[in-house]
């Protein structure tokens, strides 16, 4: 089996080397003075080639070699270092994405989701609201002593693959 986890694409892109995104979830886990095991250079790099969140069975599937325990660990351990966010979904099936670009001392998940209804993948909105107007937009609709910690929202609809062909 590959070390290179294969997830369905929705974007078409040339992926970067292995070795260069193994060597970019090293170098993010010694930043974050998080212990280096090979399992845990595995899920990151994942993490960081996949389009779309992934869930624990996306990853199992991708890592039949590895014990779903050690998988377990190491998204938690991931998401705990702020190298990656779980998504819970409707489904009750929880995704993780990657989220190094945060701050260490800044809330990691920060931002919108996208979630196709028929085939449940969950896409990250990075660039569709910036936290501090997220934040700002609570304190103007609650008042005062209201602080968010963590911003959630879904936007639900039919991803491309999954959309009527014409509209």
């Amino acid at each position: 089996m590959s070390s290179k986890a294969k997830f369905p694409s929705v974007i078409p892109h040339a992926s970067p080397p292995a070795s260069a995104v193994s060597a970019l979830a090293e170098s993010q886990l010694r930043a974050a003075a998080v212990r280096i095991t090979s399992a845990r250079i595995k899920v990151l790099a994942a993490l960081l080639q996949a389009e779309q969140a992934c869930s624990h069975q996306d990853m199992q599937d991708a890592f039949a070699d590895m014990d779903r325990v050690t998988l377990y660990r190491a998204l938690d351990c991931l998401t705990d270092a702020g190298l990656a966010h779980k998504i819970a979904g409707d489904d009750r099936v929880f995704r993780y994405s990657a989220g190094a670009e945060h701050p260490a001392d800044a809330p990691h998940h920060q931002h919108g989701h996208f979630k196709c209804t028929r085939c449940a993948r969950v896409f990250c909105l990075e660039s569709v609201a910036e936290p501090a107007l997220l934040q700002d937009a609570v304190r103007k609709s609650l008042g005062k002593g209201f602080r968010s910690h963590d911003i959630e929202f879904t936007i639900k609809g039919w991803c491309p693959d999954c959309a009527p062909a014409s509209e």
